[in-house]
This record gives structure tokens, sequence and C-alpha cells, in this order.
């Protein structure tokens, strides 16, 4: 299936949440029916809980059967492979992650996030080599990747390089204390926006959105916004690029579908 480059993927981090029923979903609305309700209102959702437990390809394929054809899940790489002191030695970790059917979604499986802890530091020998761990096929299903940090020491162009070299997007985290790098190093581009306020319908005020909904077009055409950080000033090939965004908020998050629907409607 072919995706659209016209539109982006705006989705959220998850679908289960208490304070979202009654107010997103219908009242009454079964818990068991929750995927397939948030998957007629959005385009994507990232998984967070591959993060934390290993999933079955039973599971997966459930999951697929509930949402729409063009509907694509991002899942997070388990922790188990991230969380350790070398990385180089996540082979294992990985490979596990791959067997436990992510490959069940079929043409439903959005980009791997392999989301890093703040304190883990650029090393660029060992992180490089982690990538290399990281296959471009498997299972038949292509597979792209994006690596969120956190810290600011891989602030550096050997980084954004040993990305570019890979095909491997760095997430662009809007966040107040993470690191925050704009740099496009892959075919697709990959951002997490959490500075919602909980007290907004939207989440976002109107004119963050307006920006927000700038860049996101900007990126679409293959373009590089000029108001976001980026380390390396080169830029990259003009060529138009998928788009993935999610919102992830604290507190009650119900916001973060008042942010989807607002943006969306400024594309």
């Amino acid at each position: 299936m072919t995706k659209s480059l016209t539109k982006p993927y705006v989705g959220i981090g998850g679908w289960t949440y208490a304070p979202w029923r009654g107010v997103f979903y219908p009242k009454g609305l079964a818990h068991a029916r929750e995927l397939e309700y948030a998957g007629q209102k959005l385009t994507s959702i990232e998984v967070n809980g591959t993060f934390y437990s290993t999933q079955s390809p039973k599971t997966f394929r459930k999951w697929a059967s509930e949402v729409p054809g063009d509907f694509v899940f991002s899942l997070k790489g388990p922790r188990y492979a991230v969380n350790r002191r070398v990385l180089a030695d996540a082979g294992d970790s990985i490979k596990r992650f791959l067997d436990s059917g992510i490959t069940e979604l079929g043409s439903k499986l959005g980009p791997l996030l392999w989301q890093f802890a703040p304190h883990k530091k650029f090393d660029e020998a060992d992180f490089g080599a982690f990538l290399d761990l990281l296959p471009d096929v498997f299972d038949g299903h292509s597979l792209r990747h994006v690596v969120e940090v956190r810290n600011d020491t891989f602030k550096t162009p050997a980084f954004i390089a040993l990305a570019r070299r890979r095909n491997v997007a760095i997430c662009y985290a809007e966040h107040d204390s993470y690191s925050e790098i704009a740099d496009v190093t892959a075919d697709f581009i990959y951002a997490r926006l959490q500075k919602g306020n909980e007290r907004l319908k939207a989440g976002y005020p109107p004119k963050a959105l307006d920006a927000w909904a700038k860049r996101v077009r900007t990126w679409l055409k293959g373009g590089v916004p000029a108001d976001l950080p980026r380390v390396d000033r080169a830029k990259p090939a003009k060529t138009p690029r998928e788009v993935f965004l999610y919102f992830g908020s604290s507190g009650n998050r119900v916001g973060d579908f008042g942010n989807f629907r607002a943006l969306e409607a400024c594309m």
C-alpha cells in the first residue's frame, strides 16, 4: 500500500487512559473498542507498551485488525535494548523485539522508536555500533528507525553524520528539558510535541499550532524549518518526506486529541 505524502501522520501516544472515557470516547463505549474508535479519529498511534513489555504476534494482529487500512503504529523499542551501558551488546535484545511479531502489523507497521535516557551520553563508536544492529529489512518488511536522545552531548556533527549514514531519523522532541535536535537525517521525519497546556482545550494555543502546521508542510515538501535548532547547518536534499508527529503531555492527556484535531484543521 502506498502511503500519501500530502498529509502527515498525526497522533498521540497510547489509547488507554481513563480520563478520556466520556470525554473523547463516547460514554458507555466498551474498553475493548477504544482502539477501534481512536483509529477512526487519528491517523497514527505511538505504542508505549512495547517499551515496557514483550507483546505477542496475536496482539499485533489484533491491533492491525481494529484500525483502518491507511493507519500506522509506531512502536517503541524495548527498554532492555536501550537502557544499557554498552549499546553494542544490544543485538540479542533487538532481535527478541523483532521476533515478537511486529511484522504482523503488515502495512500498518510504522517507524520503530529507540528512546534513550537523559543520562545516556554520546559515544561515537558505541552508538555507531548500535545503529549498525538495526536492520533495514526484517521478515520481508522494510523497517524505519528513529532515535530519541536526551543528552546535549549528542549535539555534535559526528552524531548527525552517523544517523545520516544509516538513514536513521533523529526524533525532534519539543520538551522543557530534553535536547532538541531538528536535523533531517532520514527519508522521513519524526517529532514528539510535549509542551501542551492541559488547561487549553486544544492543548496548544492557536498560534503554536499554526506554526507547527507550517513546519509540517515544509517537511512534507522536503524542506527544513528555519526556526528549529539544528546541529549541522548543511541542508539535506530537498525531496518529499513522510512526517510522523505525536502529541504527548503530562496530566490527563485529554488535550492531546484537541491538539490533533486543531493541527489537522491547519493542514
